[in-house]
């Protein structure tokens, strides 16, 4: 007997005769092949004949529509009883689930041990081919690590939300998103090592503003420090992220008093301020964590197919930051699904779970995931739905926020400036909260009439004080890149040379070929750190300069997508506007320069006094004559009136 398992069924051979045990059909037929081979006899299980025989046992099943897709994933305590609660006639039927049933034209199973194996394999599963008919996570905001760059001669740190295979150490996530940033910056102050993105083996001329602020130790520029200091200092880090405090202390007091006897006061009296400085972050930790257990507490508002979903976390008992989740295309809202799919998604991958988790409601699957939860973490975590006093308080606060998450995503409530840049800022991985945007663009018709444009958003509002022009000068033919290169080296060049402050951020229009020109023209004018990103148009997809194999990606609801557009768009209207000015000025000159013995001071007289080459056209030689002299008032009367001239546009 021979066989050949695959995605289209089975081949069974028992002797001369071939049997196709086909797995993804609901009719029944035979079907005969006397070609050149054995006879083929094909029967096709029908659907209800797979629901009769499937396991008793627990595992997964997954739905597959006629072109063998996946388009739901499910776990099941008996894989035979929920699949086939499914397609019952007892069952009360409701709109999702009959949209469900309609599209299936398969069901597949995996069985497994236990079920807490069922729910891990579950969400693996969910995670992989993304069904349809899953409730998917889609989130605003993924909370933050630290990255050390281990494998690197010089290590740095970065505020990173991707954990990659790349040699790296990673410390997190933190909460709120800020902290990350505040012990970056830290680090920067104490330590000087630096989170900057230039390639630090190369010898450059001089350091960049970060080493004259005392927040690097110019590793990139020789004679500024040595090899020994900055490993010392990076090793010095390592050990704070690592939480080795202790450790850490203990070298600083010996390294200020070997700079104390060695009369090296400064160095000694810069190492006692930072061995003060975690002496205190010490304490103030100390404090903390006597103050409660770590909480996370979720609520929802729904009006299907719109979502929006709330999760507060409290970290030794203060609310330190909340995540918001939106849904727009939840057909059929059920909490008792909604809820395990939601919690399995964020808290099984995540390398820290709170003590206890606060939901509205009780669901089927709460004891294996609690179960599952506490041995990752390797303590007891557990679901709760509190029913009075202040952590039922708590919870209809956290529902409270969510149903005003919900207006203001869906009711189109704009938010306030001040809170769009604090999300752009953690959006994009910036330093600093956004206070100004620089944005260009390019525009020209094949390579012709070539202009950039700089459109300018300050505190909330566009500054049209502060937009510029410019005439690409040094490119010939069809060169985006070499345009968004010449336009942000002479932007850049000018605040340099006046001592102006640059932008909290440099979006360019375009895509990564944009970026990367316009971080070449920065890098020409030895300016790093300078945040700098770009849109591309049809995607909408956000590229950050030094993070662009990490794209962002923003719902089309975000306001942070309809800011960055609106900025886009903005410049792209102002680079075309002024293309289109000066093809028009072209043309009218042009029209009129050509003219033997007419000039461009005779042109410009002739334009200014009737408006327009063509009422120059239609113009009398007495009223020529009234501007010009009489015999350029003949010449240019000849030269258009004897239809040499192009017709210019109107």
């Amino acid at each position: 007997m021979q066989t050949d398992l695959g995605n289209r069924g089975s081949w069974i051979r028992f002797g001369i005769i071939e049997v196709a045990w086909a797995k993804r059909s609901l009719d029944r037929r035979l079907a005969f092949s006397t070609s050149t081979g054995p006879i083929r006899i094909q029967l096709v299980m029908t659907l209800e004949e797979k629901l009769g025989n499937l396991p008793l046992q627990p595992g997964v099943y997954l739905f597959r529509d006629a072109g063998a897709t996946v388009v739901y994933v499910g776990k099941a305590g008996s894989l035979r009883s929920r699949v086939r609660s499914y397609f019952a006639g007892s069952r009360e039927a409701h709109a999702r689930t009959d949209a469900l049933v309609h599209v299936v034209a398969d069901v597949e199973t995996i069985v497994v041990d236990n079920q807490r194996e069922a729910l891990a394999l579950e969400n693996n599963l969910i995670k992989q081919y993304k069904p349809k008919f899953n409730v998917l996570l889609r989130d605003d905001k993924t909370y933050p690590y630290i990255k050390y760059t281990a494998y690197e001669k010089y290590p740095r740190v970065y505020v990173t939300r991707r954990l990659k295979k790349d040699g790296s150490i990673y410390f997190g996530p933190y909460f709120p998103a800020s902290l990350a940033y505040r012990i970056v910056h830290l680090i920067h102050k104490w330590f000087k090592v630096p989170s900057c993105t230039v390639d630090l083996l190369r010898v450059h001329p001089r350091p960049c503003l970060q080493y004259h602020i005392h927040r690097c130790l110019g590793p990139c520029v020789v004679g500024l420090t040595t090899d020994d200091r900055f490993a010392q200092a990076a090793r010095d880090v390592k050990m704070f992220l690592e939480g080795r405090r202790h450790d850490l202390l203990t070298s600083l007091e010996d390294r200020m008093k070997q700079a104390s006897s060695g009369e090296m006061y400064e160095e000694a009296a810069s190492l006692r301020d930072l061995i003060r400085t975690l002496k205190d972050i010490d304490e103030r930790q100390k404090m903390a964590s006597a103050e409660g257990d770590d909480t996370d507490v979720l609520a929802w508002y729904a009006e299907p197919p719109l979502v929006a979903v709330n999760l507060f976390h409290l970290r030794r008992g203060r609310v330190v930051d909340r995540r918001e989740f939106y849904w727009e295309d939840q057909q059929i809202f059920e909490p008792q699904e909604f809820v395990p799919a939601l919690l399995k998604q964020i808290y099984l991958d995540s390398t820290y779970q709170p003590r206890f988790l606060h939901v509205p409601l009780d669901f089927e699957d709460r004891e294996p995931l609690e179960q599952i939860l506490s041995e990752r973490s390797g303590r007891r975590v557990e679901i709760l739905t509190p029913q009075r006093g202040q952590k039922r308080a708590l919870l209809e606060l956290v529902e409270k926020n969510a149903r005003n998450s919900f207006e203001q995503r869906f009711r189109i409530m704009k938010p306030k400036a001040a809170a769009i840049a604090e999300a752009l800022e953690t959006a994009l991985g910036l330093p600093g909260t956004p206070h100004r945007i620089e944005c260009f663009d390019v525009s020209h018709i094949q390579g012709a009439d070539t202009v950039a444009s700089l459109v300018v958003w300050e505190n909330g509002k566009l500054k049209k004080a502060d937009y510029r022009k410019f005439i690409i000068q040094s490119v010939a033919g069809v060169d985006d890149f070499a345009s968004i290169r010449e336009a942000v080296e002479r932007r850049f060049r000018r605040l340099r040379d006046e001592k102006k402050p640059f932008p909290d951020l440099l979006l360019i229009d375009g895509g990564l070929g944009q970026l990367h020109a316009a971080a070449q023209a920065l890098d020409a004018l030895e300016i790093i750190n300078q945040p700098l990103a770009a849109i591309a148009k049809k995607e909408e997809i956000i590229y950050v300069y030094g993070q662009e194999q990490n794209p962002i990606v923003l719902e089309r609801h975000s306001p942070l997508l309809h800011l960055i557009q609106q900025i886009r768009d903005e410049t792209h209207r102002f680079a075309v506007t002024f293309h289109r000015q000066r093809r028009a000025a072209r043309h009218r000159k042009n029209a009129l320069v050509d003219i033997p013995g007419v000039g461009e001071h005779t042109a410009k007289k002739l334009l200014r006094h009737f408006g327009s080459v063509a009422k120059v056209r239609t113009a009398e030689i007495a009223d020529l004559e009234g501007v010009i002299n009489r015999t350029q008032a003949r010449r240019v009367f000849d030269y258009l009136r004897s239809g040499d001239a192009t017709a210019p546009p109107q």
